[in-house]
C-alpha cells in the first residue's frame, strides 16, 4: 500500500543506524567499543552472543551500507564511521562551548584582520 510523500518525509531513518536491540546495532556497537581491533565471525559472535549463523549476513548488510570494513577473515568498524563519529563529538562540543560562553563576533571582529590588506 503507498503512502504520501508526506508521511515518508516523516519516517525516521534516524541516519541509516540500525534499530536498537538489532542484531547489527548490537555488532556495530562491539565493534566500534573495539575500533582499534578487526575480528573473525567467530569472535564477534562469541563477545556479541548473536548466533553464528546470523553474524555473516549481518556484516554484509553492514559492509553495503560502509559501516565496517572487511578484509580477508577480518572485520571492524570502517574508518568512514569513526570519522562522522569524530566529526559528531567535536560538533556537539562546539555547540556546548558556545552554549557556556557564546562568542562575540563584534568583539572578534575588532581583532580581526583581513588576509587581502596583508599582501603587498
Amino acid at each position: 500500500m503507498p503512502i504520501s510523500a508526506d508521511r515518508f518525509e516523516k519516517i525516521d531513518d534516524s541516519e541509516g543506524q540500525p534499530r536498537p536491540g538489532t542484531n547489527a546495532a548490537t555488532i556495530l556497537e562491539f565493534l566500534e567499543e573495539n575500533a582499534n581491533e578487526a575480528f573473525t565471525q567467530t569472535e564477534i559472535a562469541q563477545a556479541t552472543k548473536v548466533k553464528r549463523g546470523s553474524v555473516g549476513p549481518t556484516l554484509v548488510r553492514l559492509r553495503e551500507r560502509g559501516q565496517v570494513d572487511h578484509r580477508g577473515r577480518y572485520w571492524r568498524i570502517s574508518d568512514h564511521d569513526r570519522s562522522i563519529d569524530a566529526a559528531t563529538a567535536h560538533a556537539s562540543e562546539v555547540a556546548d562551548s558556545h552554549e557556556k560562553s557564546p562568542f562575540e563576533y563584534d568583539e572578534w571582529q575588532e581583532y580581526a584582520v583581513d588576509p587581502r590588506e596583508q599582501r603587498e
